[in-house]
C-alpha cells in the first residue's frame, strides 16, 4: 500500500483510508469483517464522526477484535463550545473503546459564525487544545464545506489536517490545498466519488492520487468488495491514461447541469435555506441508501427546500448554471 506522511502529525497513512459514514448501515460482524480486510489490505487510517450513527460503536467493536494499535483513528464532533466538544469527545472514547484519539476534527466549520464560536474564549478549540496538552488527542484537524472559509481556517495555521471534498467534479479547493501542502498541512479528501455520483470508483481515487497536495481519501466502504476495489488504487498505483481521463470528463459533462459542487456561491438564500447542505442530503438518501440518517438531518434544519420561495436569487450567483430552484423542488419530493 502507498504511504504518505500527513503533514505535520508525522503519520504515515496509508493513500486510501476506511470512511466511517456506511459503517452505520452493517452489523457488528460486517463491521469486524470490513476493519480485518482494510488492515488486510494495508489500510491504516479510519475516520468517523460523532454525528454518523453508530458509526463509532460499531468500529470500536471492531477494533477490539483487529487491533486499535494497526490503525490511525480520526473521529470528528459538530460542537462548537468547550463544553459541548469535551462531552462529545468523551463519548466517542467510550465508543471507539480507547484512550486517546489520533485525529480530532472540527466537523464541517462551513459558517463565519461557527469559526468564531470555535475561536471564542469559551469555544472548541481551547478545550480541544487542552486535551492535546493532556495527550488525550494526538493531533487536531477540521473539515468543512465552504473553501472560503478553508482558506480562513488554514490561515490560522491551528490544525494539522483539513478535510474537504475533492474529485473530478468538485475541484473548487485545488488553490488551498497548495497554501495548506506549504505550510505542511494533512490533507484529507471525502466525497471522492463525488457522493456516488460516479460510478467508475477507481478511476475517481487515481485521479485524486495523482494531485501530490493530498494525502489521503477516504471513501466510505460498508462491504468487503469495496475495501478490495478501492485499496486496490493504493496497492497498485498507476497513472491514469488519456482514454481513462477522456471518460472521466464525460461524467464531468453529463454531472454539470444537475449537480451542487459545494462552493458556496449561491448563498446567502433570502430566507435562510442551506442550499449545498439540502443537495447533500438528497445525495446520501438517493445514492448512499442512508435514509433515516439523511431524514432526520434534513427535517432537523431550520429551514429546508420545501420552504423555498422561489425568488430566484440564487440562480444568478451559481457559477455552474445550475437550476437550483427545480433541484430544491427534486430535494423537496425525494426527501418529503
Amino acid at each position: 500500500m502507498e504511504k504518505r506522511i500527513l503533514g505535520k502529525t508525522g503519520y504515515e497513512v496509508s493513500v486510501i483510508g476506511l470512511g466511517g459514514i456506511p459503517i452505520q448501515n452493517v452489523d457488528q460482524n460486517t463491521a469486524i469483517s470490513i476493519v480485518e480486510e482494510a488492515y488486510k489490505q494495508g489500510i491504516n487510517f479510519i475516520d468517523t464522526a460523532r454525528g454518523y450513527n453508530d458509526s463509532e460503536k460499531l468500529l470500536g467493536q471492531a477494533l477490539e477484535v483487529v487491533g486499535r494499535d494497526k490503525f490511525y483513528i480520526a473521529t470528528k464532533s459538530m460542537q462548537r463550545t468547550y463544553d459541548g466538544v469535551l462531552e462529545e469527545l468523551e463519548i466517542s472514547m467510550k465508543n471507539l473503546k480507547v484512550d486517546y484519539i489520533d485525529l480530532f476534527q472540527l466537523h464541517n466549520v462551513s459558517k463565519e459564525a461557527d469559526m468564531e464560536t470555535i475561536f471564542s474564549e469559551n469555544g472548541a478549540l481551547k478545550a480541544i487544545k487542552e486535551m492535546k496538552e493532556k495527550g488525550i488527542i494526538k493531533e487536531i484537524g477540521v473539515t468543512s464545506h465552504s473553501v472560503d472559509l478553508l482558506d480562513k481556517l488554514v490561515d490560522t495555521n491551528e490544525f494539522s489536517t483539513i478535510q474537504f471534498p475533492y474529485n473530478i467534479v468538485e475541484n473548487q479547493a485545488e488553490e488551498v490545498f497548495k497554501k495548506a501542502k506549504e505550510k505542511n498541512i494533512g490533507i484529507l479528501i471525502m466525497k471522492p466519488l463525488a457522493g456516488g455520483a460516479i460510478p467508475k470508483g477507481e478511476l475517481c481515487l487515481r485521479y485524486i492520487m495523482e494531485n501530490e497536495n493530498i494525502t489521503l481519501a477516504i471513501p466510505g466502504m460498508d462491504t468487503i468488495e469495496q475495501v478490495r476495489e478501492n485499496a486496490g488504487v493504493g496497492n497498485n498505483p498507476r497513472p491514469l491514461t488519456d482514454e481513462e481521463r477522456k471518460e472521466l470528463q464525460g461524467y464531468v459533462e453529463e454531472l454539470g447541469t444537475q449537480f451542487c459542487r459545494r462552493c458556496g456561491y449561491c448563498a446567502p438564500c433570502s430566507i435562510g435555506i442551506d442550499i449545498p447542505a439540502n443537495f447533500l442530503m438528497e445525495g446520501y438518501y438517493t445514492r448512499y441508501d442512508l435514509k433515516e440518517w439523511a431524514l432526520n438531518r434534513y427535517n432537523g434544519m431550520e429551514v429546508n427546500a420545501k420552504d423555498c420561495i422561489q425568488c430566484g436569487d440564487c440562480e444568478p450567483r451559481c457559477p455552474y448554471d445550475l437550476p437550483i430552484i427545480e433541484m430544491l423542488k427534486n430535494v423537496a419530493e425525494v426527501l418529503g
